[in-house]
């Protein structure tokens, strides 16, 4: 692959190392209450566009098919919204006592909460051969569920803004993810088939309008000269996330893999990303509205903006080996099916011969019966 495919191909990564540079250059120009007026465009009508984005461009007519697996699907929201939260919380007790930065740490606790993403557990899963199906249902329930449920659980573990109280946060997130949600399907439903025909960029929009909050975001951070972010600090996060990554796809793989699970090879693939991704593209607009008001916003999506490339670059090193792991289990458990059925086979046959053998021996016994009361009718 050459260098300009490959940079076009991680364009939005590199959009958001100009974004945070331009910003450190100008930040007044995006703070709060510059030109840009973000709080504004950005917290109302930016953020209402990527959720409008994503009910037009949610499929949810291809969930039916995945509808009935619901011991799979209850797994994978568990683990994202219930398991993956808490076993955070715990290891962030142990990591506050070092000298970390404590807002990366916040930040750690946000990735946490959030639901997975609509488009790269989906595309992983399919690059190795996974259950497709599966894994575009728990992306696109999770979406859902997590407008419900991540705000929520980020008022647990950190708590909102003083600016802005709970039933303002809540209904602001109405306004502008739930509504927009809303229309976007409704609108879809009217122009399916153009969409289907035409397929508009739909992920490429959501980027651009994505990179807009993240600049927005850091100007605020950087015309602020009371925030300060270590290095250390920073190397430190990036390893740590790069370890929780690892850890959690491990264990979902350990657990779906176990026996009496009833997963497939094909299922487990689709719950190693799904229950381990974490989306950005939700993640970051509620941040801004749950944290407005916060000086430390921008340090808390920190850690957000480091688990989205991570996440992608270790599926897409991960995918061969887990498509091989996959294609050889799935021939071994068809190995294991043959065999179960030539043996099943060899059972009825041997069960039909005895019985044949059975009825032979019956037709013999019944003829020698007829002759001998043949021959006492006759005496």
């Amino acid at each position: 692959m050459g260098l300009l495919e490959r940079l076009r191909k991680e364009w939005f990564i590199l959009g958001i190392i100009l974004v945070i540079t331009a910003a450190k250059l100008q930040p007044s120009i995006g703070e709060k209450g510059g030109p840009l007026k973000p709080e504004i465009s950005i917290t109302y009508i930016a953020v209402s566009a990527i959720f409008f984005n994503s009910g037009l461009s949610l499929k949810t007519e291809e969930l039916t098919s995945a509808l009935m697996h619901v011991k799979l699907h209850l797994f994978v929201q568990v683990f994202t919204l219930v398991f993956f939260p808490t076993a955070i919380w715990f290891f962030l007790q142990v990591l506050s006592l070092t000298p970390i930065n404590e807002w990366l740490l916040k930040g750690l606790q946000t990735v946490s909460c959030m639901p997975p993403p609509v488009s790269s557990a989906v595309i992983l899963t399919k690059a190795v051969g996974g259950n497709e199906a599966a894994a575009i249902f728990n992306s696109a329930f999770g979406s859902f569920l997590g407008i419900v449920v991540t705000p929520m659980l980020l008022l647990l573990f950190l708590g909102s803004s003083s600016s802005v109280p709970f039933t303002s946060i809540f209904s602001q997130l109405f306004m502008t993810v739930v509504v927009p949600l809303i229309i976007g399907q409704i609108v879809r439903r009217y122009i399916k088939d153009w969409l289907e025909r035409k397929k508009p960029p739909f992920g490429a929009i959501s980027s651009c309008v994505l990179l807009m909050i993240i600049y927005t975001t850091f100007c605020d951070t950087f015309s602020n000269p009371n925030i300060d972010l270590d290095t250390f600090s920073l190397v430190v996060i990036v390893f740590i996330i790069f370890f929780i990554q690892l850890a959690f796809m491990l264990l979902t793989f350990l657990f779906s893999t176990s026996k009496n699970t009833g997963f497939t090879p094909a299922d487990t693939v689709a719950i190693v990303f799904c229950s381990t991704h974490k989306s950005l593209t939700l993640g970051i607009p509620m941040l801004k509205i749950v944290f407005a008001g916060y000086e430390h916003l921008s340090l808390i999506s920190v850690p957000l903006l480091i688990y989205h490339p991570a996440q992608i670059l270790l599926g897409s090193v991960l995918v061969p080996t887990i498509k091989s792991w996959m294609l050889s289990r799935q021939k071994v458990m068809r190995t294991a099916y043959f065999q179960s059925q030539y043996q099943n086979l060899q059972k009825k046959y041997k069960l039909l011969l005895s019985s044949a053998v059975g009825c032979y021996i019956l037709v013999h016994i019944c003829t020698v019966f007829n002759y001998f009361f043949c021959f006492l009718n006759t005496q």
